[in-house]
């Protein structure tokens, strides 16, 4: 969990810090969200990649390696001197931390019984939710008030902290079932665990053309950039509290409904935020129930992949996980477009699309079971 939490903060913290990037280094805010966008591009790629590649790799020694470069990535990007190495740095680090939440997920999967496995994946993914219920704001915080060289320096202590911990705790010897290139024809002729990752694509897409650039948005109609602050916050605590709620009622509920009623729930916060925009109290209301189900969603999606193909957890959650990353990737791209074209309000819009039609997909995949 604590993992997954240094995963996505070393992942999101330019979000964070996109006024103060800009700023820095002498690049548009547009440009400085191609951190994001580039990075997620990486992302989606190396999760497969990497998951057939390390497939007979001992688990501990994978998650350790992988956290050890995120550590020093974090340092590294604390001392960059220019944009361009800021990129670059990210990129390497990125290739090699796409492994962390899909072998994350596939160790919790063989560490215990299937009866269990839905609760604990989910409690696995909290470390998401408090990367953005705890981290982001923080590292927002950081990037105005201290700097952002103080914001990466400080992920990268948490970081070696967790390396630690690892290195410790996780027991030697996890190796799962071996990833083939047959295992990937296998699962794209799935047609239930395709429109998973579709409905990832989706939903993801929908948040990121808004939540990327989230703090300029802020600045240009709120008045203040400082409110993302406190939007980062509402966000990421809803989202801990959902991801609870979550993994308490799944066993009851099952993964299908639980998915329903999240995707339903962000659908309900970004509406909020299209219709709202320009309003400050009604801005920041859109991101109580947009931030209660956005981690829960995901979660559900990982625990509806593992159940389609229990032998192949990790192989089905790196899938997931690049959905994830090019929902990312389309998400502030798109945004990122419409921002530099002073389409402020048009953005919402653009994310409200995309999860209508997440939402139709999940309605769909009932008859996929």
């Amino acid at each position: 969990m604590l993992g997954n939490f240094v995963t996505g903060v070393s992942i999101m913290a330019p979000a964070g810090m996109l006024p103060e990037l800009s700023h820095a280094f002498g690049v548009s805010v547009h440009e400085a969200g191609l951190l994001i966008t580039f990075g997620a591009v990486v992302l989606c790629v190396g999760s497969p990649v990497s998951a057939w590649l390390t497939s007979r790799f001992d688990r501990r020694l994978l998650l350790s390696v992988s956290v050890a470069v995120m550590a020093a990535a974090q340092f590294a990007s604390m001392l960059a001197p220019n944009y361009a190495t800021l990129m670059v740095v990210r990129l390497v680090m990125l290739a090699v931390a796409a492994l962390f939440t899909p072998q994350a997920a596939g160790t919790a999967a063989m560490m215990v019984p299937p009866e269990r496995r839905g609760s604990t994946m989910s409690y696995v993914f909290l470390g998401w939710s408090l990367a953005l219920a705890v981290g982001l704001p923080l590292v927002a915080y950081a990037a105005s008030h201290i700097g952002w060289r103080v914001a990466y320096g400080g992920i990268g202590v948490i970081a070696l902290a967790n390396l630690a911990l690892l290195i410790w705790r996780i027991p030697a010897g996890l190796v799962g079932t071996p990833v083939d290139l047959k295992t990937w024809g296998d699962l794209a002729r799935n047609p239930l665990i395709v429109l998973l990752v579709v409905i990832t694509v989706l939903q993801t897409s929908g948040q990121f053309v808004v939540f990327t650039y989230l703090g300029p948005l802020f600045a240009k109609l709120g008045g203040s950039a400082q409110l993302a602050i406190i939007a980062f916050g509402i966000y990421g605590a809803m989202g801990f509290i959902g991801n609870v709620i979550a993994s308490r009622v799944v066993d009851s509920w099952g993964a299908y409904r639980t998915s329903l009623a999240a995707i339903s729930m962000l659908l309900v916060g970004v509406a909020t935020w299209a219709l709202g925009a320009g309003i400050v109290p009604v801005m920041l209301a859109s991101m109580f129930p947009w931030g209660m189900a956005f981690s829960s969603a995901n979660s559900m999606q990982q625990v509806r992949l593992a159940g389609a193909a229990p032998l192949f957890a990790s192989a089905t959650v790196s899938l997931n996980t690049s959905g994830l990353y090019i929902g990312q990737a389309i998400g502030s791209g798109i945004g990122g477009a419409l921002f530099a074209h002073e389409l402020y309000y048009a953005i919402g819009y653009v994310g409200v699309g995309f999860l209508v039609l997440a939402l139709g997909s999940v309605i769909l995949s009932r008859r996929a079971l």
